[in-house]
């Protein structure tokens, strides 16, 4: 049996949609079936499911909200409930799969990419404990997974695409930021491998794995809107502040997940492919 934490999250329903294709049973939570910050109740509930697998989706993704007022429930849901679930998980011999992301380095890498054991240096709070949630399951687990990716968009909520699709609606011309460098990933690629590295019993450890190529957000917003009238101008990340410090390089190596054989496309690929399942919906 599968367990899904986060399962009506972006990841976690695109997640559930490719395991019903696969005709695979499992078990999805979310915040109102499993508190996974309440470590009795999660548990019994993994003790009584006692799944071969869960995919711990379950996570707090308001990056500039936890440099202030989210602070609290932040640790508590990417720190605390994250080691809830890697103790309950090895109680029960379950593998967990853990989605972590590119904001554990600092961005400040001058040549090549980032390897998956390069030193880490989170610059946000998000990042610190999505970090300290890695951590907790290196301590806890011995079957597990880590995967970090990064510029996440999909079909099921709020991402990029989608809020430069609705401020082109009202605007001629939008302003990107173009010194921040990175992978967008496709929910779809995501979720394809956390199942390939189940199937193909890959080694356990830690893995980057997003789409194919890289790009800036302006040239990631250029692409999104090609087939508009709407301008889109760079600016500079000073130009464009924000309350948490995004990582202005933060592209990821991804030899290891290839060497495992899994083909990835490449984000304009990607991205075709999500706008022509958009115009379908």
């Amino acid at each position: 049996m599968i367990l899904i934490t986060g399962g009506h999250g972006q990841l976690g329903t695109e997640l559930r949609q490719l395991l019903d294709e696969k005709k695979l049973d499992y078990v999805s939570t979310d915040a109102d079936q499993l508190d996974i910050t309440d470590k009795e109740a999660t548990n019994t509930f993994i003790n009584d499911m006692k799944p071969e697998i869960i995919y711990h989706c379950a996570a707090y993704t308001a990056v500039d909200k936890a440099e202030d007022e989210g602070k609290e429930l932040d640790e508590l849901i990417n720190v605390e409930g994250t080691r809830n679930v890697a103790e309950a998980a090895k109680a029960a011999g379950s593998t967990l799969i853990y989605i972590s992301t590119d904001y554990v380095f600092d961005g400040k890498k001058k040549d090549g990419m980032y390897q998956v054991d390069d030193t880490t240096n989170p610059l946000s709070e998000y990042g610190r404990t999505k970090l300290l949630g890695e951590k907790a399951v290196q301590e806890i687990m011995d079957d597990y997974y880590i995967i970090r990716t990064s510029w996440v968009f999909g079909i099921y909520g709020h991402n990029f695409i989608y809020t430069m699709q609705n401020l082109a609606k009202t605007h001629d011309r939008l302003t990107v930021v173009n010194d921040q460098f990175g992978r967008p990933t496709w929910t779809r690629t995501l979720a394809e491998f956390m199942t390939f590295v189940i199937e193909k019993k890959a080694p356990f450890g830690v893995y980057h794995l997003s789409n194919e190529d890289s790009c800036s957000w302006y040239e990631f917003a250029k692409e999104i809107l090609k087939d508009t009238k709407v301008e889109v101008a760079p600016v500079t990340s000073e130009e464009y502040p924000q309350k948490a410090t995004r990582p202005q390089y933060s592209i990821m190596d991804l030899s290891k997940a290839k060497a495992l054989g899994f083909e990835i496309p490449t984000w304009q690929e990607a991205l075709a492919s999500f706008l022509e399942l958009e115009a379908k919906q």
